[in-house]
Parts: C-alpha cells; sequence; structure tokens
C-alpha cells in the first residue's frame, strides 16, 4: 500500500516498509504511475515502508530541507545570467543537497511533533485512491479507504487490561467486545441494521443423510418461520437439498461418518446459539404428523419447561415410560417404571428426564448441557440420565410434552454410512461403552469434587 502524505506544497509517496531506500521518481513517471500532478518538484520521494510517524516526519523533513538547498544554490548559481558555468558548481549543488537532507532528517527524528499537522495521512490516504480509481476505473478492486484511517494526531491508545472480559479480550475496551454469535444468514451489500426482515426465535437442528430426505421435508414443515434449520450432514450430500426452497434458507454443515452429539459439540457452542430462545437436537427418524413447532413452544413456555422432548407413540420405538405420550395430559414430568429401576421417584428414569433423540433446551439450560457433553463420546448415550444436572428443580424443569407427540421409527441409518467393516452392531456395542464410560467420568467427577470441597450434590 501507497500512503501520500502532503507537506504544504510538496508531495511525496512513502509505499510501506523498509527505511531507508530512497528513490527519485521523475515527473513524467510519477504521473504515469502515481496520478499526482500537484507539485512544486519535478520529483516524488519513494521512501519503501516507512514504519513510525516518526520516520516518515523525519524522511519528510530531510527530503523538503535538502530539496530547499538544492533549489536555493541553484538559483544563486544561475543568478545574473550566467552562461558560463564551472565545473565545481554541479559538485556545489550535490553537497548543498546532501547537507539538507542531513540537517532535515536530523531535525525530523529528533522533534517528531514540530510540523506534525502539516500531514494528513488519511486525506492523502483517500485522495490517492481516489486519484487511481479515476485513473484506473477498471479495477473494481480497489478499495476507498475510511476518511479517519490512521489518523496521527489520534490521542494515544491507554493501556487496558480488563479481567472481566473474555480470555483473550482483556486488552480490548468492554465496548467492543462481542463476546457471542448468531447463524443469523446476512446479506453482502445495503446496511446490516437492514440485514434480517425477521430474526428466528428458535433453533431446529436435525442430523441427516439423503435417505430421509422425506422425513426431514415432512418435519422442517412442521416449523415456522420463526425457527432457524439447521442441517448437519453425515453422508457429505447436501447441493441434492436445494430442491426443497426451505433448504435454500437453511444452514448445511457437512462432515461425512459423524453423530449429532459430535456435530453439537463443535458447531452448537452456547456462546454461537445465544441468540435462540430454545434449541432442539433432533434425530432424523421422527414421524411429526401430530406436532405443530409454534404449538409446542407455547406448552413448554405455559409450564415452564427447561428440558423437554415431546411425547412418543405408546406403540413405536420406546424405552422408557417416562417418554410414553399420555392422551389425558398437556404435560407431565414423572412416571412410574419397572421395580426397581428408580431409586428415588424425582431422580430418572421416574422424573426429571427426556431421551436424546428429540430434546429441546432453553437457551440457559443448553449452556450447562454444552459442558456435559464429552469430546470424544459421540454417541451421547448416557446423558438423558445427566441432564438433571442442569436444572433446579430437576424434576419441575424438566418434562414431556403429550398434546404435541411424535413417532419414534428406529432407523439405523447411520450403520449405513460406516466403514465397510464395520456395521449397526458395532456402532450400538460402541454406545454401551460410551454409556459405562460416561458414568464413570460423572461418578469419578463428583467423587473429587466432594474430596476437595466436602460438599455433596443430590
Amino acid at each position: 500500500m501507497q500512503i501520500m502524505i502532503h507537506f504544504e506544497a510538496e508531495s511525496i509517496i512513502i509505499p510501506a516498509c523498509n527505511f531507508p531506500k530512497f528513490i527519485l521518481v521523475h515527473t513524467s513517471t510519477r504521473r504515469r504511475h502515481f496520478s499526482i500532478s500537484s507539485l512544486s518538484h519535478p520529483y516524488i520521494l519513494v521512501v519503501p515502508a516507512v514504519c513510525s510517524s516518526k520516520l516518515v516526519h523525519a524522511t519528510v523533513y530531510a527530503f523538503e530541507i535538502g530539496w530547499d538547498f538544492f533549489r536555493t544554490m541553484k538559483n544563486t548559481h544561475r543568478g545574473g545570467h550566467v552562461k558560463k558555468k564551472k565545473q565545481s558548481d554541479g559538485a556545489r549543488l550535490i553537497i548543498s543537497a546532501t547537507a539538507g537532507i542531513i540537517v532535515g532528517y536530523l531535525i525530523g527524528i529528533n522533534f517528531p511533533y514540530v510540523a506534525l499537522t502539516k500531514i494528513d495521512l488519511p486525506s492523502s490516504i483517500h485522495s490517492s485512491s481516489e486519484n487511481t480509481n479515476n485513473e484506473y476505473q477498471s479495477k473494481p478492486s480497489e478499495r476507498n479507504f475510511p476518511e479517519n484511517l490512521g489518523l496521527v494526531n489520534t490521542p494515544v491508545t491507554p493501556q487496558i487490561y480488563v479481567p472481566t472480559n473474555p480470555r483473550g479480550a482483556e486488552t480490548l475496551p468492554p465496548g467492543i467486545v462481542v463476546s457471542e454469535t448468531d447463524l443469523y444468514l446476512r446479506r453482502l451489500w445495503g446496511r446490516p441494521s437492514e440485514d434480517l426482515k425477521k430474526k428466528p426465535k428458535y433453533l431446529v437442528t436435525f442430523t441427516v443423510g439423503w435417505d430421509q430426505r422425506d422425513n426431514i421435508d415432512a418435519a422442517v414443515k412442521k416449523f415456522s418461520s420463526d425457527f432457524q434449520i439447521l442441517l448437519f450432514h453425515y453422508d457429505g450430500r447436501t447441493t441434492e437439498w436445494d430442491r426443497y426452497e426451505w433448504s435454500k434458507k437453511s444452514i448445511h454443515v457437512s462432515v461425512t461418518r459423524q453423530t449429532k452429539w459430535w456435530y453439537a459439540k463443535r458447531f452448537l457452542h452456547p456462546d454461537i446459539v445465544a441468540a435462540y430462545d430454545y434449541i432442539f437436537v433432533w434425530d432424523e427418524d421422527l414421524g411429526v404428523k401430530h406436532f405443530n413447532g409454534d404449538m409446542y413452544m407455547k406448552v413448554v413456555k405455559k409450564y415452564g419447561l427447561e428440558i423437554s422432548q415431546p411425547g412418543l407413540e405408546p406403540d413405536n420405538g420406546l424405552t422408557w415410560e417416562m417418554t410414553k405420550r399420555r392422551g389425558d395430559k398437556e404435560v407431565h414430568k414423572d412416571t412410574e417404571e419397572k421395580p426397581g429401576w428408580c431409586s428415588d421417584p424425582r431422580l430418572p428414569p421416574c422424573a426429571a428426564f427426556v431421551e436424546i433423540m428429540a430434546p429441546v433446551f432453553s437457551r440457559e439450560a443448553w449452556r450447562c448441557v454444552w459442558y456435559l457433553i464429552q469430546n470424544d463420546l459421540v454417541h451421547g448415550w448416557g446423558l438423558d440420565f445427566a441432564l438433571r444436572r442442569c436444572v433446579e428443580p430437576a424434576h419441575e424443569k424438566i418434562g414431556v410434552v403429550d398434546s404435541q407427540w411424535i413417532v419414534h421409527q428406529v432407523i439405523p441409518s447411520l450403520g449405513q454410512v460406516t466403514n465397510a467393516e464395520y456395521g449397526w452392531q458395532e456402532v450400538k456395542d460402541r454406545c454401551k461403552s460410551e454409556w459405562a464410560l460416561f458414568q464413570d467420568r460423572l461418578a469419578n467427577a463428583y467423587a473429587v469434587y466432594v474430596r476437595e470441597t466436602g460438599k455433596a450434590k443430590p
């Protein structure tokens, strides 16, 4: 980049950062390459890469005073219309110019702020860019810089350290720190404030393969424009989904042979999804004939559920009594299980429990649940028994919505995209081993907590 510096009537081009390499460019070359025409002398000083305002100032003074000495001495020797010149005149001119450059540089480097107001970096940058654009209008990549870019008279930034800022941002003023983001799709033009006609309030994620496109198409149509759709593609097929109009407004993330909890841990950090009131983390094999997203959210808010799921049709894919739909209720929060399964009626699987196939989390609950997900335990088995740790009282804040129910079709689709040597049975075996690992880690973590603090959480 070239920085154009105006110094009174003269102009100097300073490109970038290897001082001191001086190059005198004659006017004809200057005009052809730099489009500068308002100089009082026929040369431009090109200084590659001057890195500081102090060095810029010294360079300007050196060249300016050197040029003045050269011009004065030259005019003196030309006075009186002397036709015959001595050979020593040229040497005197060179010595005068060199002396002027040295004196000017010493003045500039030792008194860098003597005439700093004469240097206007930003306006020069702007005018240089405009001049270049005028002469080379065929270059769309040229940039017009903001008028306030690099003001040399801007106050020196004070030393900042704000320990309450997010880690790594302690040296930034709090007012500029943006610690959270969203998944809103934005335009490449216009005002940022006008990008979104409507901000989705909820995020719905599905982990999908192309074979289940009909299921997903039916499911997505159950959600209004208040819901942002995010598809995680485990089979690598994404462009095929463009046949659906809703897909063009959705977000697509593709990594082959991964599970929804692998995706959730890596792409649904609480600070990324903080803009959404509720987050759906759903499987692809769900029948949604009796489900409506807007009605579901009304019920969830009515009963204050922080973690929930739709009720499951009793005849299909049912594992736990807690998740079975009850036709005479709008919501239920507890159940009776097989003898010996529940040590406490307020603990899983009799209460404070939903399954991991179609959970829905509030923003606050998800902020805790995300930290509970283990990086290497990708299937999430056992996670449903630990969700109660993220809301209190769990037996009141976790429940099943009976008035909006779904059907679990139990399609082992993920096993079809595994390595040829390993099928669905091997996937299921890993699920079970992950459950045991998760239980051990959780138990060990609480044992350490109790030992270090002397406190126990029920």
